[in-house]
């Protein structure tokens, strides 16, 4: 009986900070090793080939537990769909990663249990062979411009770094294709996969930024979601960077919308992370380096992004048409009547590297209606650290105790994730109904956005989550708690969280 370790260290935008043991049996016991912060683990909750975990199995843990219909219910995209408008004809890139080995036969098994749409190319391989025609729509596309290693873990004898344990992707790839397509479920879903990890900022972002470029150059996508990143602090300076962003450049010149998750840390982010062994049962021994002031993360950080940040989800997670204040997780419990609670985990702050942007002004970002201030308020930041560019743009359910059900057969059956990495799809699927709706690609949408909230349509358009902070518990953490959540635009939330139905139509309005 094989255990499977599920490894967050590698990524800003990953579901949790926390390795998760899990048993592949059916008996459901999970273990957490904390190899960093706990901070938003993942849960297992079902077994592989059963049907989708009730309310109760979820709340018996302590959490509740978000399906498709919910999740557009809260969000009020649910009349969208039913009216037709489900992001048909548009195409969704995902960038991760290796892959998953048995993400087209999970991607089936989740819709089957949830009624959605099914896409062309579920069945087959997990690699390029299966692939439909491109004539084909909807359909689900693996695509590997630099070719496709097996997603394989590394032997347990191996002394390696655990860096190449390729399956620790699984979750990741299951989060974004999943939930992408749950938001839109008739656009092509296009999974980008790499051969190399991308760790903090040691390797692997060259390799995932030319794949992204090549989705964008050859017109392969009209929206890419990142769930990857490193702090700012782990690239040396500016330059670096400049030498990464031409995707973000092409994107905006190709209409394509590009969302990148914000991060699970708060405002506490690594440097690089520097391996130093590995322990038995392949589970990496590692010395983190931690930022010694608030900081964020890029790509989120690209002033051409769209930075996605979290929130938990208070709403009844059985219909998702009212506000529970009574159900786990406790979050929500001491919320009461808040639908959206601002994330304690929520990656946000101030850029040390981008100018603060033009779109990013208004009396919803500016004091007293918001309050941006474009400077961290700690000392030893570097750079001029004065009008500097501010994250999260907008927000979405971030928390696993609030999370949504995620299908991996080959780590055992049934989760409940969060993470800034479920936010991130899930506006990628909105992107792509919008411009399904409007007939165009709207391109990059940021200016749109602010435009809209420094309007009389901020509130009909926005929920402006203004509880909690993104400061977490660390006994690491060198520099005073973090950002709170406030009303306008805030460094926890950004302009907060969507109302669908009302801001795509305005959204449409407001980009040329």
């Amino acid at each position: 009986m094989r255990k499977r370790v599920l490894l967050a260290s590698a990524l800003l935008g990953l579901v949790s900070v926390v390795a998760t043991l899990v048993a592949a049996s059916g008996t459901g016991k999970v273990q957490t090793v904390a190899l960093r912060p706990l901070l938003d683990d993942p849960a297992f909750v079902s077994s592989a080939g059963a049907a989708p975990p009730t309310q109760a199995q979820c709340n018996a843990i302590g959490r509740r537990c978000f399906a498709p219909a919910a999740m557009a219910n809260s969000y009020d995209y649910a009349a969208l769909h039913a009216a037709g408008n489900e992001g048909q004809g548009k195409t969704i890139a995902i960038i991760d990663s290796f892959g998953a080995s048995t993400i087209r036969q999970d991607l089936g098994t989740f819709n089957t249990a949830f009624g959605l749409p099914h896409l062309c190319g579920e069945t087959g391989p997990s690699d390029p062979s299966a692939n439909c025609s491109s004539t084909t729509s909807p359909r689900f596309d693996i695509v590997c411009p630099q070719g496709c290693p097996a997603p394989v873990p590394p032997p347990a004898t191996s002394n390696g770094t655990n860096l190449e344990a390729h399956d620790l992707w699984a979750v990741e790839v299951a989060l974004d294709v999943e939930w992408a397509h749950a938001t839109a479920p008739l656009a092509n879903i296009m999974l980008v996969t790499t051969p190399t990890a991308e760790t903090l900022g040691m390797q692997g972002f060259q390799q995932m930024m030319n794949a992204e470029d090549w989705v964008v150059t050859t017109h392969q996508a009209d929206v890419i979601t990142q769930s990857f990143g490193a702090a700012e602090g782990s690239f040396n300076g500016l330059a670096a960077l400049k030498q990464l962003r031409q995707a973000f450049v092409d994107a905006q010149a190709n209409k394509v919308s590009v969302f990148a998750s914000t991060g699970d840390f708060g405002s506490l982010n690594n440097t690089k992370q520097d391996v130093v062994g590995q322990g038995g049962g392949g589970v990496s021994q590692t010395q983190n380096t931690f930022v010694p002031y608030p900081s964020v993360g890029w790509p989120a950080s690209d002033p051409l992004v769209t930075a996605v940040g979290g929130t938990y989800l208070c709403t009844n997670a059985t219909t998702g048409t009212s506000v529970d204040s009574v159900s786990p997780p406790t979050a929500c419990q001491n919320a009461p009547g808040d639908r959206e609670p601002g994330w304690i985990a929520s990656g946000g702050g101030y850029s040390i590297f981008f100018s603060r942007p033009g779109y990013q002004h208004g009396p919803v970002v500016d004091p007293p209606g918001g309050s941006f201030t474009g400077t961290t308020p700690y000392a030893g930041v570097p750079g001029p650290n004065a009008n500097m560019r501010g994250i999260p743009d907008v927000s979405y359910q971030a928390s696993s105790r609030t999370g949504v059900l995620v299908y991996m057969s080959e780590e055992g059956g049934w989760f409940i994730v969060g993470g800034t990495s479920a936010s991130s799809p899930q506006w990628a699927g909105i992107a792509a109904m919008a411009d399904q709706i409007a007939g165009r690609d709207l391109g990059f949408l940021n200016p749109a956005l602010y435009s809209i909230a420094n309007s009389a349509k901020y509130s009909a358009d926005f929920y402006d989550p203004t509880l909690n902070h993104n400061g977490f518990a660390d006994a690491r953490q060198q520099f005073p708690c973090c950002y709170p959540a406030t009303k306008g635009w805030d460094p926890v939330t950004g302009l907060g969280t969507p109302d669908v139905a009302k801001l795509i139509p305005d959204l449409i309005a407001a980009t040329p």
